[in-house]
């Protein structure tokens, strides 16, 4: 696995999956668990949708491929 998710990216995935969690903490709801993916991803450094997209914001090759688009 090749990092295509850069710094700001991570931090923001990050926020969001908490503030999801918290969210689904605080109303009871299941659904909130969906916060641990962009926790995981954001920490990783690795998005699995970026691929077939190819996309990175950490620049470099995506997944494999000579160029990327930049987000």
């Amino acid at each position: 696995m090749q990092r295509n998710v850069g710094k700001l990216d991570s931090i923001v995935r990050v926020a969001l999956g908490v503030g999801l969690i918290a969210w689904g903490y605080s109303s009871q709801n299941w659904l909130g668990a969906i916060g641990l993916l962009p926790i995981f991803t954001g920490l990783m450094g690795w998005c699995p949708a970026y691929c077939p997209l190819g996309i990175s914001t950490a620049g470099g090759q995506c997944c494999g491929q000579k160029s990327c688009h930049k987000e």
